[in-house]
């Protein structure tokens, strides 16, 4: 009976334990198995191979060890001899492993604490895992929670199955939470630890707003209408872009609610943070637009290759669209992601009219023209010698006031001017010492190589040793402050792809790497970087 009792309670333990972690009965069962197999080996010798198995339904417990038949023992712990092994088994053969039953046994005060130690351990890597599995498919949800504890700033949230931490950084300015208040915050990050999966929370990502809406607006839960874009300045300011599938829904509307509700409950779960609801739209210039809100735009130019755009404002909404110390900006940046620039209308045109006067000095200058046809020119957008010198004939003819003989004669002293400037970058790269072979590498020019040169790169192996960084320059912040460092190729119109591409094809030709196959341009132009 005492036996039976035993087995009985050796269940029942097995089973508070799986209901208490919530994790499966069978993991709790071999912990025990375990945690008996290593007081076992405590007792026959640490080499021997020991099993331990209890019955799921009954609670015995039966106890074997694993012997390698050999014809001569050496090491009694894990061998038997073969003679000894065909009494159990006739059918035994040198090579087998047989299973040799053990007697059951009590465990000592020594043993059974190694073997709860054991079963501890098991129990709470088995608890961990468990929660792991159940949070980190929750990542990009909204978890309710209750705070448990507040430490340096950090909150530390029940979550039932689980704990969760909000960061101080990751809390909205100025909000604070005291143990026993219900809290809300985005699942951003899950991980394994040392110490256990760690569920990190926020109150401050663009998803946790975005999230938000979706629980107070059906159509975005509905997929009808789409957030496209969120940019949070948490607990001062955020814009959100939404876009509507179906036309006959304002997807701006609907996001506001009757009277502002469903804005209003977003707001106050942010602790007042004042949202901007844009219309998204595919076309950068009005999403821009937009974004810039509750400001008025005059007029936008995109500069597609670099993701900046030109705002240009009536003077009276700089300050709109600017902001309280950049914010609307800045917010309108994160949103489109696009850098933007903004400039009055006066500053506009003052800085056109600059330009203008600029280019015309330098067409007066390099084609020796008078000061008339040099404005002609600049009116016309074009921006440059070399602009001028390769452009298509008719294109200079339709000029107002020229024929096809002037424009032949201005765009042959074009050619002749950028002719005259090569031949002295290329006096003055032999001066420097540049090598010739420089010459044969994309993308770099006679003017890049006189640069190259007073920088002491003169040869393939010194420009294959070169960095992106040293080429284009860099930026990093100093005491507080940003200080932008130059590159060897400033003043070109070169990108940090380009230089990438560069500093590769240097190296090929130096022989340090072999040429990439096609497909992994992109490949080499990282290496190129990490260098």
């Amino acid at each position: 009976m005492a036996v039976s009792a035993n087995r009985l309670e050796l269940l029942q333990i097995a089973d508070a334990v799986a209901r208490e972690k919530v994790i499966d009965r069978q993991i709790v069962l071999e912990a025990m198995e375990d945690a008996y197999a290593k007081a076992a080996r405590s007792r026959y010798g640490t080499e021997t191979d020991v099993k331990a198995e209890i019955d799921p339904r009954t609670g015995e417990l039966r106890l074997w060890r694993h012997l390698q038949v050999v014809d001569r023992v050496e090491n009694p712990a894990v061998e038997i001899a073969l003679l000894d092994a065909q009494r159990s088994n006739p059918a035994a053969q040198v090579g087998d492993v047989i299973a040799d039953k053990l007697p059951p046994f009590d465990l000592g005060r020594i043993a059974a604490q190694s073997a709860k130690q054991v079963i501890v351990q098991k129990v709470r890597e088995a608890e961990r895992d468990r929660q792991y599995e159940e949070f980190k498919d929750r990542i990009g949800q909204i978890i309710n929670g209750v705070v448990k504890r507040v430490e340096y700033g950090n909150v530390v949230v029940d979550l039932g199955r689980g704990e969760g931490i909000v960061r101080r950084d990751e809390m909205i300015p100025r909000e604070t939470f005291r143990p026993g208040d219900r809290i809300r915050a985005y699942v951003f990050d899950v991980r394994r630890e040392q110490r256990g999966p760690q569920i990190f929370l926020s109150r401050t990502h663009p998803q946790f707003m975005a999230k938000l809406f979706a629980q107070e607006v059906p159509e975005i839960y509905d997929g009808i209408i789409e957030v496209k874009a969120v940019a949070r300045d948490p607990g001062s300011r955020a814009k959100i872009a939404v876009i509507s599938r179906d036309s006959s829904i304002d997807p701006v509307g609907a996001c506001v609610g009757m009277r502002g509700s469903r804005v209003q409950a977003v707001v106050g779960e942010l602790q007042g943070e004042k949202i901007d609801i844009i219309p998204w739209s595919p076309d950068v210039a009005t999403f821009i637009v937009n974004a810039l809100q509750p400001a008025e735009v005059a007029k936008v130019v995109l500069d597609e290759d670099a993701e900046r755009i030109e705002v240009v404002v009536p003077d009276d909404q700089l300050s709109l669209a600017i902001g309280r110390r950049g914010q609307n900006v800045r917010l309108a940046s994160q949103l489109t992601g696009w850098d933007i620039d903004i400039l009055t209308e006066a500053e506009e045109s003052e800085r056109r009219q600059k330009e203008f006067v600029e280019r015309t000095n330098v067409f007066m200058d390099a084609l020796d023209v008078d000061e008339v046809v040099a404005q002609l020119l600049a009116a016309e957008g074009f921006r440059s010698i070399e602009e001028l010198a390769f452009v298509d004939l008719a294109e200079v003819a339709s000029i107002e006031g020229f024929d096809e003989e002037t424009a032949q004669e201005i765009q042959s002293r074009a050619q002749d001017y950028l002719a005259r400037i090569e031949a002295e970058h290329d006096a003055r790269r032999v001066e420097l010492g540049v090598a010739d072979e420089l010459k044969t590498v994309a993308g770099v020019t006679t003017a890049m190589l006189v640069k190259f040169g007073e920088n002491d790169v003169k040869t393939i192996e010194d420009l294959a040793g070169c960095a992106t960084d040293d080429l284009v320059g860099w930026t990093e912040r100093r005491n507080g402050e940003v200080v932008r460092t130059a590159g060897y190729l400033d003043g070109f119109e070169l990108s940090r792809e380009d230089a990438e591409a560069m500093i590769m094809d240097a190296r090929v030709r130096a022989g340090w790497v072999e040429a990439a196959p096609e497909g992994e341009d992109e490949a080499a132009a990282e290496d190129a970087e990490a260098v």
